[in-house]
C-alpha cells in the first residue's frame, strides 16, 4: 500500500477501506505522507464524498492518532454538549452549569473563537484569574467533584485533527460534511463522556447555510457517535439572528450569571432548557430543569466551577472604556439582525479572531436593544457598542447599523430550535 494508490481509490470514487485511511492518517502524522498528498486526497473527499463506513473509519483513525480521556472513575453517565458556533451563543456557560445543577456529570473540552463565532474557552478568560488549561486529573476530579469542567483540549487529543484543520483551512477543503463530522466527533469521542449532545446551528451567523445541510450534517454526526458506542443526540438550531442580548466575552458571562438567575432573554433560556433537558435524559436524570433554574442551583454552580477553575468574580467582570449607541434611523420594526455582520464586526472591535494570533479584548462586545420584532422609534439605540476606543467604535458603526432590518409591518420572533436528530432519525419541529 503506498498513498498514491489510496488518493487515486478516492480519486476513482471507490471506497476506502478502514486500512487504508488509517496508513493515511497514521502517516501523515508521523510526516511520512506530505502536505501536498495529503491535500489531494482532501479535495478527492470534498468532490467525491465519502460513505458512512468510511466516515466511522476516520473518525476512528483522527482518535487513534492521540489519547483519549479515562472518565471511568467517575461515577453515572456524563455527558458532553457541543455547539458548532454562532454569534452570542452562550448555551454551554449556561446549560452546563443548570444539567450538572440537576446532577448530570458535564466533561466539557471547548475551543475558541475563530472569524465570526465565539469561543467558549475566551468567554470563561474573561473572569480574573480563571484557567482553563487543566491536567487530566485535575479536570476528572473537579468533574466527579463539582460536577462540571469546562477546559482546553490537550494538544495530545486527537492531533491529527489540528493538522488536517490547518491543511483543510488553506485548500478550500473546509465545506465537506464528511470532513466536519469526524473533525467534531473524534473530539468529542475522545474526551472520553459517555454520552454527547450536538447543538448544529445554521444560517447567516453558520457554518451551515440552511436547514437541511444542518440536518445532513446533524445526521452524520449522530451516526459517528453512535457507532463509536456513545448516546448522540443533536438540536438543529437557526444562527440568523445572535442569540441572546449580548455578544462578547465578558458580557456574554455576565449574561449566562443573569439567564441562571432566571432573568436570562426568553429565546436564549428556552433553548438551554431544551438542551439541559436533553443531557439529563442521556444521563437517565430525573430532575425539572425549569424548577432548578428557579432555585438558582444553576447560578451556584457554575459560580462553583469558575472558583475551582482560579476564577475571582468578585473582583469583577472586565468593563469597556468606550460604551456607544447605535441608533435607529427610521421608524419600524426589527425585521432581523445579521448575526454574520454583528460576529465579523466583533472581531474587529477584539470579540473573536481573524487570525489565531490575534489578541482578544475580554470587555468588547455588544449589548441588543431592539431585538428581532421590537418596535423602535427614529433615534433609539439598536445596539450598544463596547470598545477600548472611540476609534473602533467608529469603525464598526456603520456595519452594525446595516445589520440591523428596519422593517414597516409587524415580526415575531423566529423559532429557534427547528429540529431534533437522533439514531431512528430526523423529527421536525412543528
Amino acid at each position: 500500500m503506498n498513498p498514491l494508490e489510496v488518493i487515486g481509490r478516492k480519486r476513482d470514487g471507490r471506497e476506502h477501506t478502514p486500512e487504508e485511511i488509517q496508513f493515511l492518517l497514521a502517516g501523515y502524522v508521523r510526516g511520512e505522507v506530505p502536505d501536498y498528498q495529503m491535500a489531494a486526497w482532501l479535495m478527492a473527499v470534498c468532490i467525491r464524498g465519502m460513505s458512512p463506513a468510511e466516515t466511522l473509519a476516520l473518525t476512528q483513525a483522527m482518535v487513534m492518532s492521540g489519547e483519549v480521556l479515562d472518565l471511568s472513575a467517575i461515577p453515572g453517565i456524563k455527558v458532553d454538549k457541543h455547539s458548532t458556533g454562532g454569534v452570542g451563543d452562550k448555551v454551554t456557560l449556561v446549560a452546563g452549569p443548570l444539567a450538572a445543577a440537576c446532577g448530570v456529570k458535564v466533561p466539557k473540552l471547548s475551543g475558541r473563537a475563530l472569524a465570526h463565532t465565539g469561543g467558549t474557552l475566551d468567554k470563561l478568560e474573561s473572569v480574573p484569574g480563571l484557567t482553563v488549561e487543566l491536567d487530566p486529573e485535575r479536570f476528572a476530579k473537579q468533574v466527579r467533584e463539582i460536577g462540571i469542567a469546562v477546559a482546553a483540549q490537550s494538544p495530545r487529543i486527537v492531533p491529527a485533527d489540528k493538522l488536517l484543520y490547518a491543511l483543510r483551512d488553506v485548500t478550500a477543503t473546509v465545506p465537506s460534511i464528511p470532513l466536519i463530522a469526524s473533525s467534531v466527533m473524534s473530539k468529542k469521542i475522545a474526551a472520553g463522556a459517555d454520552a454527547i449532545v450536538l447543538d448544529v446551528k445554521f444560517g447567516r451567523g453558520a457554518f451551515m447555510p440552511d436547514l437541511t445541510s444542518a440536518e445532513e450534517l446533524a445526521a452524520e454526526m449522530v451516526k459517528l457517535g453512535e457507532g463509536a458506542g456513545r448516546h448522540t443526540v443533536a438540536l438543529v438550531t437557526a444562527m440568523d439572528n445572535p442569540l441572546g442580548r449580548t455578544v462578547g466575552n465578558a458580557l456574554e458571562v455576565q449574561e449566562a450569571l443573569d439567564a441562571l438567575s432566571g432573568r436570562g432573554d426568553e429565546e436564549l433560556l428556552e433553548v438551554c432548557l431544551r438542551v439541559t433537558r436533553e443531557m439529563c435524559e442521556l444521563a437517565g436524570v430525573h430532575a425539572d430543569a425549569q424548577k432548578v433554574l428557579r432555585s438558582g442551583a444553576g447560578r451556584e454552580k457554575f459560580e462553583a466551577m469558575l472558583a475551582a477553575q482560579g476564577g475571582h468574580l468578585e473582583r469583577g467582570l472586565p468593563m469597556a472604556a468606550v460604551q456607544v449607541a447605535v441608533k435607529a434611523d427610521r421608524d419600524g420594526y426589527v425585521g432581523a439582525i445579521d448575526a454574520l455582520e454583528i460576529g465579523l464586526s466583533g472581531a474587529d472591535i477584539g470579540v473573536g479572531r481573524i487570525r489565531k494570533e490575534d489578541k482578544i479584548d475580554p470587555a468588547a462586545g455588544f449589548v441588543v436593544e431592539a431585538q428581532v420584532g421590537a418596535r423602535v422609534s427614529k433615534g433609539e439605540p439598536l445596539v450598544v457598542v463596547h470598545a477600548r476606543s472611540r476609534e473602533l467604535v467608529d469603525g464598526v458603526t456603520p456595519r452594525v447599523r446595516a445589520a440591523w432590518h428596519i422593517v414597516d409591518h409587524e415580526v415575531r420572533r423566529p423559532p429557534h430550535v427547528l429540529a431534533r436528530v437522533d439514531k431512528s432519525g430526523v423529527t421536525r419541529a412543528d
